[in-house]
């Protein structure tokens, strides 16, 4: 039987080293200094020199610059930056009581703040136990009291919703 080979895409792989098929390109070292205008092959030893890679920067510009650097880290810089960026909002939880004490209610309130601030979702939950499901308009009214609390950083997304044994609120950052 016939081997069958797959044929790699290299539209898609970035121009580095053996990529770059052109003649004559615009060199910058690794601290930012132009070597000139040399022969492809040439940038190529000197970045093998350095144990580095020749990166096709610019191919719209005549010639082409090219840059010798590590690729490996400089992808890795990218991917890290790029992974900063896509981390949006979490949602944190503030767990509570309806018969909570003063302090622990600032404390949990504090915590609401804190998370609104660095830009966090809050959702804020009352969990019933035995015969204090009865209470749902106590927690009602503390939910209501958090809400108003917190509505200089944050704004109410959804109001006291009871669901089954809890009853939770959610609170986004303002903009």
């Amino acid at each position: 039987m016939p081997m069958i080979q797959k044929r790699v895409k290299t539209q898609n792989l970035p121009k580095i080293n053996e990529r770059i098929r052109f003649p004559k390109v615009r060199a910058i070292d690794t601290d930012g200094t132009q070597l000139g205008v040399i022969s492809s092959r040439e940038a190529r030893e000197i970045a093998e020199e350095k144990d580095l890679d020749l990166v096709l920067v610019s191919d719209k510009s005549d010639p082409p610059v090219c840059r010798i650097m590590d690729y490996g880290k400089y992808k890795y810089q990218q991917d890290k930056k790029a992974a900063k960026k896509q981390q949006g909002s979490q949602l944190k939880e503030v767990k509570m009581r309806y018969k909570i004490g003063e302090h622990d209610y600032k404390v949990r309130k504090s915590q609401a703040q804190r998370f609104l601030k660095s830009g966090d979702k809050v959702k804020a939950t009352i969990r019933f136990r035995g015969r204090e499901i009865q209470h749902t308009d106590l927690a009602k009214e503390l939910l209501d009291r958090m809400a108003a609390d917190l509505q200089d950083v944050g704004e109410v997304q959804q109001g006291p919703k009871k669901e089954g044994r809890t009853m939770m609120m959610l609170v986004a950052p303002k903009k």
